[in-house]
């Protein structure tokens, strides 16, 4: 869900006096007579025989609270499920209340083993410093059965929360309920092939929902793959309150004025005013810039000089201090970003998305836990910066909050009155020429001793590949170590005799890719073989991603970034020899989808006089792949690994 800090969408709820029921959790209970066993003959080392949660929002003198109960029983059948799952860690927290916590060990012959408070224990987070509750398991066998329960009482959360159904391992008996208010009607939505919600038409004296599955298989991780986001969930959030005929609570359009009203006051002080202004003057240097100029100086600065600080307290947020100090909290900076921006006259909307490998944003649900993460967009230049995320600069957003939908909040103005609309909109991915990696490799053999070649690697990039070193270039103490690590991923085994960086300056980040340039020899990449030479000029790229798959791929390919690899290798053919297995270097495997080449991996040569160049380009213009393509998939990337395999034969004329 949004973080707390950065919300301000409250919901108002008539406080009225209802007759209601006691809460759902009070006459819950586990059989007091267990006798639970598996009746399939399996190998596998965990399965859940009950995965229970209900949440039940109740009205008490103070509000709207929420009790959520969790009831699992797991069978263990492995030593290393066993030291998995000998601590079961609780949702508590300074705010929340643990009403019921129980666990039990069953063993495979029967025997009951409670446990008893002494057994429900407190450890102390050291990053947070938040305390944290867990049940601590002991005398379980391979074949022992755990189960627990526990009900917390907390803040309600209903403008929208995800509940993961399915995991790595075999679930049995899964039921999803929930209890509210007669008055409190809210929305459903299911996901990957999970069955709909039902209302259960028969209770009275409050509304419930439910959901039964009584089988759902693991699903496992798979490489490149959006593995939480591919989960059974349902997600659900308050829609109505019938007692003061309140709709479309949890809605994008009240998030839109929340937002825009805290990020854009009004008027700001004439101090502050002030204080923004010499900001902005240290910032450019008092240049006259372009727009696209002046935000990318804008950004490198703030995120070179402004400290983002864990640290929620509202004086990380206050502008002015942020301006006087240059420390500030997530909101805190993007209202420092939003302040600027707005005494520029950079046209421009705050986004609010999800990381898509871990939940999809929904552009037909309204629901606050899709709002996490966000971002700026520029209505000009049709570019995102990321205002908190210090890795990532102006036009290249963390690559997984695109491919994705998200909300767009601009500022309107209707005479006097400005306000803020929000709209769901698609985040396009950068496309893959501009995320690039180019190798040029001209190499040469000494003519008295083939066994030793001499090679010069120019190796640039740009893009995401650019911005894991050369927007914090001026950072890195040992910029040899970085050059020479170009050369040692091709070999360790190579001796390098010069070296040099171009482009290295931070602000050049997505204007000009950063260059690394080096020479080097060795004797690693080329074999004698009676009168012939074997040289490996595969490997001068470096080692490749190899995919296998000994099972039915079941997720998509869910890759982070678009991108494109484009490799030369000029080589200077020995006098006395010619080439024997040319054809070897043709490797050529594509995917085409609508006429359109989306991945593709295509190596060739050109020879003249005694010249062999050879390209080997790659491209994937596509994230995301679908299961059904995804052997056309692993054949394109298993291309560049078959490439890496070449040998060429030199041998005497």
């Amino acid at each position: 869900m949004l973080k707390t800090n950065l919300i301000f969408a409250f919901l108002f709820i008539s406080q009225l006096v209802l007759s209601q029921e006691q809460p759902f959790y009070k006459s819950y209970s586990w059989d007091e007579n267990p006798s639970y066993s598996i009746k399939e003959d399996t190998e596998a080392d965990l399965i859940a025989l009950k995965d229970k949660i209900l949440t039940e929002f109740y009205f008490q003198e103070n509000g709207l609270v929420e009790y959520f109960l969790e009831h699992r029983i797991l069978w263990l059948n492995s030593d290393e499920k066993i030291e998995s799952y000998n601590k079961i860690y609780l949702p508590y927290t300074s705010t929340s209340e643990l009403m019921i916590n129980k666990a039990r060990v069953i063993s495979k012959e029967g025997k009951v083993i409670e446990l008893d408070e002494s057994k429900i224990l407190t450890a102390l987070n050291e990053e947070t410093g938040q305390n944290h509750k867990f049940f601590a398991f002991e005398g379980i066998d391979k074949g022992s059965f755990i189960e627990y329960y526990y009900v917390v009482k907390r803040y309600p959360r209903y403008k929208g929360n995800r509940i993961t159904l399915q995991s790595d391992y075999k679930k049995q008996n899964i039921e999803f309920d929930l209890y509210s208010p007669n008055n409190l009607i809210f929305e459903f939505k299911t996901y990957n092939n999970t069955p709909e919600i039902k209302q259960d038409t028969l209770s009275k004296n409050k509304l419930h929902w439910e959901l039964k599955m009584h089988d759902v298989q693991a699903l496992h991780k798979e490489e490149l793959s959006p593995y939480n986001a591919s989960k059974k969930a349902v997600i659900y959030k308050l829609d109505k309150n019938t007692a003061d005929n309140s709709k479309n609570i949890t809605s994008y359009s009240q998030v839109a004025l929340n937002i825009h009203s805290y990020y854009y006051p009004d008027e700001y002080k004439e101090k502050t005013k002030n204080l923004i202004e010499e900001f902005i003057k240290e910032a450019t240097e008092e240049k006259e810039l372009d727009e696209e100029t002046l935000i990318r100086k804008l950004e490198y600065f703030i995120k070179s000089n402004v400290y983002i600080t864990k640290d929620g307290s509202e004086n990380f947020k206050d502008l002015e201090n942020i301006l006087n100090k240059k420390v500030a909290n997530e909101a805190g900076v993007l209202k420092l970003y939003a302040a600027i921006f707005k005494n520029l006259n950079i046209k421009h909307e705050i986004v609010i998305t999800s990381n898509r490998i871990e939940l999809k944003f929904d552009k037909n649900f309204e629901a606050n836990n899709f709002l996490t993460d966000f971002l700026i967009y520029f209505n000009h230049t049709k570019k995102y910066i990321s205002p908190t995320v210090l890795d990532s600069r102006y036009g290249f957003p963390p690559a997984y909050l695109t491919d994705n939908y998200g909300l767009f909040i601009k500022e309107v103005k209707v005479g006097d009155f400005i306000s803020g609309l929000g709209k769901v909109k698609y985040i396009h991915p950068i496309k893959a020429e501009k995320t690039v990696d180019r190798m040029v490799l001209d190499v040469e053999f000494e003519k008295d001793d083939l066994s030793n070649c001499k090679i010069k690697l120019d190796r640039s990039m740009s893009g995401y590949y650019a911005m894991y070193f050369q927007p914090h270039m001026h950072l890195i103490k040992d910029k040899d170590e970085l050059i020479e690590s170009f050369a040692k991923s091709v070999n360790e085994d190579v001796n390098i005799t010069s070296k040099e960086i171009t482009n290295g300056d931070p602000e050049l980040f997505g204007i000009k890719p950063v260059h690394f340039i080096l020479d080097f020899n060795s004797e690693a990449f080329i074999e004698k073989a009676g009168r012939k030479y074997l040289f490996k000029a595969g490997e001068l790229i470096g080692r490749q991603i190899e995919l296998y798959q000994e099972k039915e791929r079941v997720l998509p390919v869910e890759n982070e970034f678009k991108r494109s690899y484009f490799r030369t290798i000029n080589i200077k053919i020995p006098d006395g020899y010619k080439i024997a297995n040319l054809d070897d270097i043709n490797i050529k495997n594509t995917f085409i989808e609508d006429e359109e080449e989306i991945l593709i991996f295509d190596s060739f040569f050109e020879i003249k006089d005694n010249f062999l160049s050879i390209t080997a380009d790659e491209h994937y213009r596509e994230n995301i792949i679908e299961t059904k393509n995804y052997e056309a998939y692993r054949t394109v990337i298993n291309s560049a690994a078959d490439f890496n395999k070449l040998v060429l034969v030199f041998e005497p004329i």
